[in-house]
């Protein structure tokens, strides 16, 4: 006999949220210059991020919004200062 699943699947948006600040995470570990700073990955995982929410938006609650609004805006102001522009 298989045991019953008692999990729910999580929210969608719960995931996304979780994934996008992953994401922003990686883009700041790639840009970390204790390390060899690997700006291509940084700037890849920005994009994922920024599609990602501009995809979930809607669906969040506003104070979820604006803290993911204000992490991207923190991850991509901290990409500009790396990468010297």
């Amino acid at each position: 006999m298989e045991p019953e699943l008692d999990a729910k699947v999580p929210p969608v948006e719960l995931l996304a949220t979780d994934a996008i600040a992953r994401f922003c995470l990686a883009a700041h570990a790639y840009m970390d210059e204790d390390v060899r700073p690997d700006i291509p990955a940084a700037e890849t995982a920005i994009d994922i991020a920024s599609a990602m929410f501009e995809r979930m938006k809607e669906r969040l609650r506003p104070e979820e919004r604006l803290a993911i609004t204000q992490l991207l805006t923190e991850t991509r102001m901290t990409f500009v200062k790396k990468r010297g522009l």
